[in-house]
């Protein structure tokens, strides 16, 4: 956003595309950190409901340190240890409990069919393993502990931060995002040596026009919509094609207790296809089994979302091969969303060059529930104070789409 001076600079209207994880996560901060005058100037826009998509059905996973090796792994860390700080804070808050623990981590190889001549059950190599899992389990080996592992249920914590925001005087509007009000911005309003652009007005819900100095497009796979919005106006290329890959999941119910161990498995079926379903036990008592990704159009909203019965079925499969306490345990839910990504595989974090005050919080793939709290955080540092303060998002700037962007990068 361009820098400015004055009380309207200090407390702009905002307005924030998308209820899921990461715009609540942005608006929370954004009401914390700026207090009751910006809190009031802050409007969340939501089509469906809160968490409707990705952030109601993902699986909560959360770790320290398994992005090290990315760009992402400063981001990761500090979320990391956001995580606890929320779940406290928002306890104490509003009473709320969103499910956060810290988790112990296993990668199991286990098969639907046990090889001729082998007993069915765990072998060698799996004793480690709590007792719930007896399965056909074939190896197990340590990932992480809960000094690097831990996990909170995205839905609760999506609605305790917008809650948290509303209470302090952001607003909640139901509605569908059309775009954006763009004008000419006015050469005061431009950074010194900077070329003309345009500059964010308002935003388009459902046909009418809510003001805004700032908008922030946090759509998930539908912030690809921005592209359009913005044709014209923001620099060549600086908004990416952003694209979802589809996921299915169960929320089961067995009747006998589960520890909090976290299981990252390769299973083989009968048929000799190998997957790798993911099973994260609740401290509610329910177990949540996700897999089968498929790289698949995002339809045109949430709503749209279709499950596939063979899929969830398949996915029951593994979790009843891997713990006979799952084999038939009730299902509470079964679901599809889609997860966000960039080009890169990257999240896009920032402002958008040529359009004054539109911000993207988008393409956190499989690490979005993870990453909300960090991204919230720099997102509002960005808003509120010209520039992000608690970790360097520079690699995840939409700037890098920029056509011309990585010659210029390699000149210099």
């Amino acid at each position: 956003m361009a820098a400015a001076t004055g009380a309207a600079a200090a407390k702009p209207s905002v307005v924030i595309c998308g209820g899921g994880i990461i715009g609540a996560a942005t608006a929370y901060y954004l009401a914390r950190n700026g207090g009751p005058e910006v809190a009031r100037r802050v409007t969340v826009v939501e089509r469906e409901a809160p968490a409707c998509a990705a952030s109601g059905k993902a699986g909560g996973f959360l770790a320290l340190d398994w992005n090290d090796t990315s760009p992402v792994g400063p981001l990761a860390r500090l979320s990391y240890g956001l995580h606890p700080r929320l779940a406290a804070d928002l306890l104490a808050e509003l009473g709320r409990d969103v499910g956060y623990r810290t988790v112990n981590t296993w990668q199991v190889v286990g098969v639907e069919s046990v090889p001729a001549g082998v007993k069915g059950g765990r072998l060698k190599g799996s004793e480690a393993l709590p007792g719930w899992i007896d399965g056909n389990v074939l190896g197990s080996s340590e990932m992480g502990d809960t000094e690097s592992t831990a996990q909170v249920h995205p839905a609760l914590l999506t609605r305790a931060l917008l809650d948290s925001a509303v209470a302090a005087g952001a607003r909640l509007v139901t509605g569908c995002v059309q775009g954006l009000q763009l004008e000419r911005a006015e050469p005061e309003q431009e950074p010194e040596g900077a070329e003309r652009g345009q500059r964010v007005t308002g935003v388009v819900v459902d046909g009418r026009v809510l003001p805004a100095d700032v908008a922030v497009v946090a759509l998930g796979p539908w912030s690809d919509a921005a592209r359009a919005w913005l044709e014209g106006a923001a620099a060549p290329g600086a908004v990416p094609h952003i694209t979802g890959q589809k996921y299915h999941s169960v929320v089961l119910r067995p009747e006998q207790p589960v520890t909090n161990d976290m299981l990252f498995t390769g299973f083989k079926y009968a048929s000799g296809r190998t997957v790798e379903p993911e099973v994260y036990p609740r401290p509610d008592g329910t177990v949540y089994v996700c897999g089968e990704p498929q790289a698949l159009p995002v339809p045109p909203s949430p709503a749209e979302v279709g499950v596939e019965a063979a899929l969830v079925d398949n996915i029951r499969r593994v979790a009843g091969s891997l713990a006979s306490c799952l084999k038939e345990a009730p299902v509470e839910a079964q679901q599809a969303c889609y997860l966000p990504c960039a080009p890169d595989s990257l999240p896009v974090i920032g402002p958008v060059p040529g359009a004054d005050g539109v911000f993207l919080a988008t393409g956190h793939t499989c690490w979005g529930i993870l990453n909300a709290p960090a991204t919230g955080l720099v997102m509002a540092e960005m808003i509120l104070e010209g520039k992000a303060k608690s970790v360097d998002v520079r690699p995840f700037a939409p700037a890098r789409f920029v056509r011309g962007a990585a010659a210029a990068g390699a000149r210099r």
